[in-house]
């Protein structure tokens, strides 16, 4: 098995160690993640320059772009042989709800699923105990079952840890994403010339956040492991956006 890792949080982050060091022995890894920390990166891709990749004493590779430039390049350009599956992390935080849509972690993740590879992301939800190897262990338990799992051509896995020593585990759950409040407003400051800047603020609490979310599965001591579909069409609404549509007036060929 030939198994690419990659994350959002840089090439030295200590949960990207951590997960290569605790996956030794079930193939041929090799990392490609980004020169410094691109959290919230999103799925985003550079195209308006090249990319320039470093390969490091311990054999790590880094590129000065996105989670995501690091996958597709790994995949569709750095190495010669295929991989078989993609893990991204481990996050240095948790990905739990919302944070999907912004997340690179996830988005690198993604973009092994989009290149065909089944892919994995993982975050620890970070209380400062930093306990990354048992979020390793989890993704390598994932990787040794032997039961076939078909998830379709666009979902992955995102499996969130408790930071907690692998004993104090309570299990695993399925989970649903939950959702956050409404984030904490911006925060100004001002520059040493004298210009007004602005800090993005925290993100908010989980508003959906119970029984069967990944929220209230991580906050029990599980881990959560949800299937995310990047597929973004609301297939519920079509009927009803086709009936308004239909009553749009004015518009020739209304009903297409």
């Amino acid at each position: 098995m030939r198994i690419l890792l990659s994350n959002d949080d840089g090439v030295h982050s200590p949960g990207l160690v951590a997960l290569y060091e605790g996956l030794q022995g079930l193939g041929e890894l090799r990392v490609v993640a980004p020169d410094r920390d691109h959290s919230g990166a999103s799925n985003s891709l550079t195209l308006n320059r090249p990319l320039t990749v470093e390969e490091h004493p311990n054999g790590f590779r880094s590129i000065d772009g996105t989670p995501t430039d690091c996958v597709h390049l790994a995949v569709n350009g750095l190495f010669t042989k295929p991989f078989d599956r993609v893990v991204s992390g481990i996050n240095t935080h948790a990905n739990l709800g919302d944070d999907v849509i912004y997340s690179g972690t996830v988005a690198a993740a993604t973009e092994g699923r989009h290149l065909g590879l089944p892919a994995i992301a993982v975050s620890l939800v970070n209380d400062g105990h930093f306990h990354y190897e048992t979020a390793a262990r989890v993704v390598r338990m994932l990787l040794q079952n032997k039961r076939t799992l078909t998830l379709g051509p666009r979902c992955i896995l995102n499996v969130n840890v408790p930071d907690v020593p692998w004993n104090q585990l309570a299990g695993f759950r399925i989970t649903r994403l939950g959702h956050r409040e409404r984030a904490e407003g911006a925060v100004p400051m001002t520059c040493p010339r004298g210009k007004q800047r602005y800090w993005i603020g925290a993100a908010g609490q989980g508003g959906d956040a119970g029984p069967g979310t990944d929220f209230h599965a991580v906050r029990e001591g599980y881990v959560s492991i949800t299937p995310v579909h990047t597929d973004m069409t609301r297939h519920e609404a079509l009927s009803g956006l086709r009936d308004w549509v239909d009553g749009l007036e004015g518009m020739e060929g209304g009903r297409q």
